[in-house]
């Protein structure tokens, strides 16, 4: 069979370092309604406010990860894609991107055009939220009913918590983990809170310490702050690390919101005046090193516990296009649900 298509999704990248590209990236990615989640008039009224500066930053900070053949996360992602190729045998392996080129659309189509009728849908998100595996699958699923595609999907859930991605991640870390070091932060991209209330079915949703620790099955299913700690947990547990060893926090906040606690910048800090010399960061939301990670963790987050006292900060790649990783993605897709 070679009619079976494997379809990778990854969130995407400016088509360069230009403030102008910057900007049509950011604008693509903050105007969707499940990366913020207000109102139309009053998320244009936002997002036209942040493109005012944010473009020229970002567009800094992205040409400080550039590399040679561009984009971290797109060049990686396509060694993903490239290692999958060997190893899926049903068909054609593609790679889209939800904001940014190659786009849903354009990959769908092409697809289609070679009558291929059933794809794997792979969001490269290990822990869900709307704002990463649903605007993936829903942009999928409009494309599909818009341009009138003959295509049927099986989609790859959340995979937080099975063993193929968590035995992945222990291989990738355990060369770093097996240097000395004083702590592992583990840093996940975080989410405002009223994202994770709005799916919370129990209505307890941060209403306690323990809350997402102690999750049930049905919140788990979609609470995204409880699958990050399950991931650590697990993670922890298979590289044998005592609890004094490691902790969890929260990266990446945008705007004035509430966001999902501790905070990873806050957690540089009182890491090193708690003495800690030698920190490593791993990033386990990412599976592709991105600026959240070579730039926002590596350089600045580097810099910063650095000038609050401590010595050295070494980042732990993502899993990128590890061997571990590369068989557990062609598992996990494999039995992935048809959803009509």
């Amino acid at each position: 069979m070679t009619d079976h298509a494997l379809l990778l999704v990854n969130l995407g990248s400016p088509a360069s370092t230009s403030v102008a590209d910057v900007r049509s990236y950011l604008n693509q990615f903050l105007m969707d309604p499940y990366v913020v989640d207000l109102p139309w008039p009053l998320r244009r009224l936002l997002v036209s406010l942040i493109l005012i500066r944010r473009p020229a930053a970002s567009a800094h900070a992205y040409a400080s990860i550039w590399w040679e053949d561009g984009s971290p996360l797109v060049v990686l992602s396509k060694r993903l894609q490239e290692a999958m190729k060997a190893s899926w045998t049903h068909g054609p392996v593609e790679l889209a991107m939800r904001y940014g080129e190659p786009s849903l659309q354009t990959v769908l189509t092409r697809l289609a055009s070679q009558g291929i009728k059933k794809v794997t849908l792979a969001p490269l998100y290990p822990q869900f939220a709307d704002s990463t595996t649903t605007t993936v699958i829903e942009e999928a699923r409009r494309v599909v009913r818009d341009q009138q595609l003959p295509i049927g999907f099986s989609i790859l859930p959340p995979f937080f918590e099975q063993p193929e991605y968590l035995e992945a991640l222990v291989d990738s870390a355990k060369p770093y983990l097996e240097q000395e070091f004083d702590h592992l932060l583990l840093s996940f991209h975080g989410l405002p809170e009223r994202h994770l209330r709005k799916l919370d079915p129990s209505k307890h949703c941060l209403k306690g310490p323990d809350c997402c620790r102690t999750a049930s099955p049905e919140v788990l299913a979609t609470c995204y702050r409880a699958q990050c700690l399950r991931s650590a947990e697990l993670f922890a547990q298979r590289m044998g690390l005592k609890p004094e060893q490691w902790s969890v926090s929260f990266q990446s906040r945008l705007g004035r919101d509430k966001w999902i606690e501790p905070y990873t910048e806050t957690r540089f800090d009182e890491l090193a005046q708690q003495g800690v010399k030698k920190l490593l960061v791993m990033c386990p939301a990412f599976v592709a090193d991105c600026i959240e990670t070579l730039e926002e963790i590596g350089d600045r987050g580097r810099e910063q516990f650095i000038e609050a006292g401590g010595e050295s900060l070494q980042l732990v790649p993502c899993l990128n296009d590890h061997p571990s990783w590369v068989a557990a993605l062609k598992a996990l897709s494999e039995r992935a649900p048809l959803m009509l």
